[in-house]
């Protein structure tokens, strides 16, 4: 890891999920990721075109269709993109690169809460959707700039909080909408929600094409998030970003902070899921950026299985959303960056590849909500979250005398920087009691 990290009808589709795909080489040595052996690389790879056709869906969903079914939600989000528009209808956008940023507001209605599961996105399987059990459309329309800002004052909360999501890669327009909505409902975020969905081709044979597309959209980004900061009404950004845009997102603060000297001050929060960053880019970006800069919290796990494809691709070396935050030089890493780290690992995924938890788990969209895109802490008390964690498992434990109702206490294990000074001797004070059901409730 490089040191420095402290430093200044429809035609029938398939179902698919992000991946991750790699940024450059490195030297640094491989760590152990997990205790389960990685599957071949040929059987990973066979397994990422069984989930991509998992599921068939409608085509061409974004076409908009009126819903007065009062049961329903809807959210309402600010697209900007760098795609090239489509030439199918209700796409919108293709994979293909634009010759500039485009915005469009879209509206999607979202079923009622007991007609979905939440975390998930039901997408329709023939057009037109049915809103009672499906997600739909109903409501697009371009914007130029000014009519963009016009939007954005127009569903700013109260707060004045902004929330920029950037989606990951396999992703197709349409996936990165219904996937943002999802979020947004799902965590109750107060926010006004602008995704920024850059050109993938939604497929898992288009590494070198989507990688090289996140370095064609960084600019871009960077406006976007200048445009934003600039406004006089908002008042807070909070940045999410998921596997390979984590690099885009990285890559535009990192390139504002040169041009301007700094991030800019609005960007308070941001937020990686299932980074796909090599680590040691990770590290040089981060002393590019210096300081003061956004606080950053990562969702990591040590069973992504996309990211395992990842760092076998990029020639073995770890990739951020990979790496065990309990382990060096990762723990006092992190430590002194001051970087959140929350590790999903013993936390059961939706997908076979563990790569998508942060958005499908409701307890992790609901923190989400709560606390990170609020711009708070993972605790207000004076320990760190990982201690509250032991303490509650402990507390089950004694009560109820079951392993398994530790685990349901404590599916994630949370390192704040005052929490990785003084997990070891938590765990090692806790698990002896225990029999070791603290190390199986936060995947030890």
């Amino acid at each position: 890891m490089a040191a420095g990290w402290t430093d200044p009808v429809a035609r029938p589709r398939k179902d698919c999920d992000c991946l991750a795909l790699p940024d450059a080489p490195s030297t640094a040595p491989v760590s152990a990721l997990s205790n389960r052996p990685p599957l071949p690389f040929l059987a990973l790879l066979v397994m990422l075109a069984l989930v991509s056709s998992c599921a068939s869906r409608a085509e061409g969903v974004l076409i908009p269709i009126s819903v007065d079914n009062p049961a329903t939600s809807k959210v309402n989000v600010l697209v900007a993109t760098t795609r090239k528009e489509s030439e199918v209808p209700g796409m919108l956008y293709s994979g293909e690169r634009g010759q500039k940023a485009e915005m469009t507001a879209i509206t999607v209605s979202i079923p009622p809460d007991r007609s979905r599961k939440i975390g998930q996105v039901q997408w329709p399987r023939r057009l037109p959707p049915d809103p009672a059990t499906e997600f739909a459309t109903t409501r697009v329309e371009p914007f130029n700039r000014g009519e963009a800002r016009a939007w954005l004052r127009s569903h700013l909360p109260p707060s004045g909080r902004v929330l920029v999501f950037v989606h990951g890669f396999n992703n197709q327009y349409e996936d990165a909408v219904y996937r943002f909505a999802q979020i947004v409902h799902d965590s109750g975020a107060d926010v006004a929600p602008v995704l920024f969905t850059w050109p993938s081709r939604g497929s898992i044979f288009a590494y070198n094409y989507d990688k090289e597309s996140t370095n064609y959209s960084r600019h871009a980004l960077e406006e976007l998030l200048r445009d934003l900061s600039r406004d006089g009404r908002v008042r807070e950004i909070t940045v999410m970003a998921h596997s390979m845009g984590s690099w885009l997102t990285v890559e535009a603060l990192r390139q504002m902070a040169i041009r301007d000297g700094r991030v800019a001050p609005k960007i308070r929060n941001v937020i990686l899921a299932s980074p796909d960053l090599d680590v040691d880019v990770f590290g040089q970006q981060m002393a590019e950026i210096g300081r003061p800069r956004p606080d950053f919290t990562l969702f990591v796990s040590q069973d992504d299985r996309a990211l395992n494809l990842s760092r076998r691709i990029s020639g073995n070396v770890d990739r951020l959303g990979q790496v065990d935050p309990r382990i060096e030089p990762y723990r006092s890493e992190f430590e002194k960056a001051g970087i959140t780290v929350l590790d999903l690992t013993a936390l059961q995924g939706g997908d076979p590849l563990n790569h998508g938890k942060f958005a499908e788990s409701p307890y992790v969209v609901r923190l989400l909500g709560n606390r990170l895109i609020a711009g708070q802490t993972v605790t207000d008390s004076p320990v760190g979250l990982g201690e509250s964690i032991g303490a509650l498992a402990v507390g089950t434990a004694q009560t109820v005398g079951s392993a398994a109702s530790v685990a349901v206490s404590a599916p994630i294990a949370v390192f704040d920087p005052r929490t990785r000074r003084t997990y070891t001797e938590q765990v090692d004070r806790f698990g002896q009691a225990l029999g070791g059901t603290i190390q199986t409730a936060v995947g030890q």
